[in-house]
C-alpha cells in the first residue's frame, strides 16, 4: 500500500514517520513524505502550490494520502489571509481533485477551530461548521472543497485540538521555557477544550488506513480541560520528572486580559464516542498522555 504523508516536517508529520506501521490492511506499506523545502528522504512540495499538490498525486497514484501539513499560526493568518486559504483550503482541494481520478483516499486533518464556541457541551461531528477567524475559516474551507471533490467513500476528516508533542512549536514546549524564564505566568482559563498528545493523534490517523474509516470524525484525548488547567499539570508533571526546578506560580486569567489578533472559541470539546469505537482505540486522559509525552522528552532531550 503507498501512502503519502505532507508536512512532514510538522509535529505531525515527525510522529506518523516515528510510528509508521509495516503494513496496513494486511498490506506492505511503502511511505512517501511532502515538506515543503524537502530533505531527511521527503520531497519538496509548497502546499500553496495546487499545481504541485495535483501532480504529486498524479504522479504516484497513492492508496492513502493523508494531508497533515496546514498553515498553523492562528493569529498570522489574520495578517495572511490569502496564503491560509491556500495551504488550509487549495491543498486539499487539489488532493482530492486528483484523487477522485486516480482512486485513492484521503485524510484531511482539520481542527476545533472550525466552531465559534457557542455550546455548552461537546461538538459531534455532525455539528454546523462556523469558524470565528482565518486560520478556522481556512480549514473549514478545506474540509467542504475536499468533499465537494472527493467521493465519501474516499474520504476521512479527522478534526483534533490543542495538539502538543516533544518537538514542534506547542503550548507543551512554550509553557516548559516560560516555566525556567518567569516567576509567574498568566494563563487564559475561560477556554476550554481538550489538549491531544501527538502520538495519540499519530496512532488515530494510521488506524483510519487500518480500518478504512470514513466520513466525519473527531479525536482528542479524553477528559477536559482549559488552557489554565494544562498549564498547572505541565508544572506539576515537569517538576516531578526532573525538567523543572521550582516552576512558575501559574495564575488564571481571562481571555480579555490576554488579547490576541485572532478570536477562538471559548468551548470546543470534541465528542469523541463515534471515532473511539471506529479506530478500535483505547481512552487515554489527557493527563496520562501528557505525562506519557513528559517522559518521552526527559529521555530523547535530557536537556529540555
Amino acid at each position: 500500500m503507498k501512502v503519502i504523508v505532507t508536512g512532514a516536517q510538522g509535529q505531525l508529520g515527525q510522529a506518523l514517520r516515528r510510528t509508521v506501521p509495516v503494513t496496513i490492511a494486511g498490506q506492505p506499506l511503502q511511505l512517501i513524505t511532502t515538506s515543503r523545502s524537502g530533505g531527511e528522504g521527503a520531497l519538496a512540495l509548497d502546499l500553496a502550490d495546487t499545481g504541485a499538490c495535483r501532480s504529486l498525486v498524479e504522479q504516484h497514484r497513492p492508496d492513502w494520502l493523508i494531508n497533515a501539513g496546514a498553515y498553523t499560526a492562528v493569529d498570522k493568518a489574520e495578517r495572511e489571509p490569502d496564503l491560509a486559504q491556500a495551504v488550509n483550503a487549495g491543498a486539499p482541494a487539489a488532493f482530492a481533485e486528483a484523487l477522485q481520478v486516480t482512486g485513492g483516499r484521503l485524510l484531511q486533518v482539520s481542527t476545533d477551530f472550525v466552531f465559534n464556541g457557542s455550546q455548552g457541551s461537546p461538538y459531534c461531528p455532525n455539528h454546523p461548521v462556523d469558524p470565528l477567524g482565518v486560520y478556522g475559516a481556512s480549514k473549514a474551507a478545506g474540509e467542504t472543497a475536499a468533499a465537494e471533490a472527493l467521493d465519501p467513500a474516499l474520504l476521512c476528516i479527522l478534526r483534533t485540538s490543542w495538539v502538543y508533542g516533544p518537538v514542534g512549536n506547542n503550548f507543551l514546549l512554550t509553557m516548559l521555557r516560560l516555566m525556567r524564564e518567569r516567576e509567574q505566568l498568566g494563563v487564559v482559563a475561560d477556554q476550554v477544550g481538550c489538549p491531544t498528545a501527538i502520538t495519540g493523534l499519530a496512532q488515530a490517523c494510521w488506524a483510519v488506513l487500518e480500518h478504512r474509516v470514513v466520513g466525519v470524525h473527531h479525536w482528542s484525548d479524553a477528559g477536559v480541560a482549559s488552557w489554565y488547567d494544562f498549564a498547572v499539570a505541565i508544572a506539576e508533571l515537569g517538576k516531578s520528572a526532573g525538567l523543572l526546578g521550582k516552576p512558575s506560580q501559574i495564575n488564571p486569567i481571562t481571555t480579555a486580559d490576554y488579547p490576541t489578533p485572532a478570536h477562538r472559541p471559548s468551548y470546543s470539546l470534541l465528542d469523541c464516542t463515534v471515532t473511539r469505537q471506529a479506530l478500535q482505540l483505547p481512552h487515554l486522559h489527557w493527563r496520562e498522555a501528557l505525562r506519557r509525552i513528559i517522559g518521552d522528552l526527559l529521555t530523547s532531550h535530557p536537556s529540555a
